[in-house]
């Protein structure tokens, strides 16, 4: 329906002069109702009465915008109305004002019902498919259907709107260049290409197979550009705009049938993403953790993520998470290190751990905030020991602080603390590992502080742990006897032939 030039101000004087104007039966239009002017509850609900009949042998926009005059004249006779008011301490006394109101109001939701369709209403509907194309993950048979029903639909769609207005997908095709440009190529000379291409389902000499979703998506906002350029009017128009919500909904109802991951079970969708293909003849149950061995050995790191991903049992995420420990560095990706790392940020142990194993120095930052964390102990050797195996030298102050004797980390993080420090490498460390093997109390940390200092391997630090080695600690000369067999290979005159 379509909005009219009538002014709906002059409803009721049209009405008047409708009713002066001769005999009913032989106008072609029924005369507006009036109101009444002795309003009673009685003439107002009977002038209601011609409102909803004339409501209902509404058939255009302006019709509607009559009816809705009337309505509104119609609440201003209501307020002006002199009308009993209810009695307040009898809740089920008779409201005539409040009654008429509700019917007023019920009345103006009936022409909200009425108007339209509108172009407006298409352009949302393909807008709305666009988006589920785009966010949804299908299925290679899903994308197949999905495919199927975007070409059906843009064919019918460009052939209404071509016969309704001719120059609207030539106007509209920018616009979807704007939206996918990469998506479009040779659109811009052609605007009608890209709706053709879908429409006939044709593979792209760069994107040879189904058509990708990227081009789908950008054909239903052509789609819905050139409806909005058309500018259909809701009366005029109304069977163009019947035919596209018609075709439209035939989408809708596409999509919903087009199968999608998540429509499938578990092992199914692992099935259709190759998980089980590694898999000869296994011992190993459940075959999920057969197969996952398998992809350990073969460092299939995507599919070892694929697992975590989709197998939701504490058994199968431990060996999961396990593998990537084991395989350490082979292990490491983007995607690998994103998983864990989110894991870590949680404080899991087991995570920091494979990090670590991973040599992942894009987790440096998250660990060496756990370093100071003296309330979780475990956590701070975990952590210690990987930031060690990433060989982080930010973390070399945060663990030299930790060596502290009056300092809050418990006893036996602190041998931990020095390990990691040795493992790092960095000179820096000499000192204050020098200093804990000098005077700190525990030998336990006097000795991982030599074992530390040997690894750094300058002289500097041998010379240091070497004036140990004939300390009355077992542990602690150990590692200065060591300390003296590397410095005497090092002066040691090299054989002559």
């Amino acid at each position: 329906m379509s909005n009219g030039d009538d002014d709906p101000a002059d409803a009721s004087e049209e009405a008047d002069a409708a009713d002066d104007g001769g005999d009913a039966g032989e106008s072609a239009e029924t005369a507006a109702p009036t109101l009444p002017d002795d309003a009673t509850e009685e003439s107002l609900t009977e002038y209601l009465d011609e409102i909803a009949d004339r409501l209902e042998a509404a058939e255009t926009e302006a019709d509607l915008d009559d009816v809705e005059a009337l309505l509104d004249d119609a609440e201003t006779g209501i307020e002006e109305a002199d009308l009993p008011e209810p009695d307040e301490d009898d809740e089920d006394a008779d409201d005539p004002r409040g009654d008429l109101e509700a019917r007023v109001a019920e009345l103006r939701e009936g022409v909200e019902d009425a108007r339209g369709p509108y172009g407006e209403d298409v352009v949302d509907a393909v807008e709305a498919a666009a988006g589920t194309v785009e966010d949804t993950e299908w299925t290679d048979a899903g994308h197949d259907d999905v495919a199927a029903a975007v070409a059906s639909f843009v064919a019918e769609a460009a052939d209404a709107i071509d016969d309704a207005a001719p120059d609207a997908i030539d106007d509209a095709a920018p616009d979807a260049i704007d939206v996918a440009p990469d998506a479009i190529d040779g659109a811009e000379e052609d605007p009608e290409a890209l709706l053709d291409e879908v429409a006939d389902g044709e593979e792209t000499d760069d994107a040879p197979g189904p058509i990708p979703v990227d081009r789908l998506t950008a054909a239903l906002d052509a789609v819905a550009a050139a409806v909005a350029d058309a500018g259909f009017d809701a009366d005029d128009d109304a069977d163009v705009i019947a035919a596209l919500l018609e075709a439209t909904g035939d989408l809708e109802a596409a999509l919903d049938d087009a199968e999608e991951w998540d429509d499938l079970e578990t092992h199914e969708q692992l099935r259709a993403q190759e998980y089980y293909d590694v898999l000869g003849h296994y011992k190993d149950f459940p075959v999920e953790w057969a197969a996952l061995k398998e992809h350990e050995s073969r460092g299939n790191v995507d599919m070892i993520l694929l697992a975590l991903d989709s197998l939701q049992s504490e058994f199968m995420e431990r060996h999961c998470l396990e593998a990537f420990e084991r395989m350490g560095k082979r292990g490491k990706t983007d995607d690998s290190v994103e998983e864990v790392l989110g894991r870590a940020e949680k404080r899991d142990r087991p995570a920091i751990r494979i990090l670590g194993k991973m040599a992942a120095a894009e987790a440096t930052d998250t660990l060496i905030e756990y370093v100071g964390e003296d309330s979780n102990p475990q956590l701070q050797k975990a952590t210690f020991k990987a930031l060690g195996e990433i060989g982080a030298p930010e973390a070399v102050q945060p663990l030299a602080d930790r060596l502290d004797p009056d300092g809050d980390t418990d006893e036996l993080v602190r041998p931990h603390a020095a390990r990691a420090l040795g493992l790092i490498g960095d000179t820096r460390a000499v000192k204050p590992l020098a200093d804990a093997l000098e005077a700190h109390p525990s030998d336990d940390v006097r000795a991982a502080a030599g074992w530390a200092l040997r690894q750094i391997g300058t002289r500097e630090a041998l010379e240091a742990v070497a004036e140990y080695a004939d300390e009355r600690s077992f542990v602690v000369s150990t590692e200065g006897e060591k300390a003296l067999d590397a410095l005497d290979d090092e002066t040691e005159p090299a054989a002559t032939a």
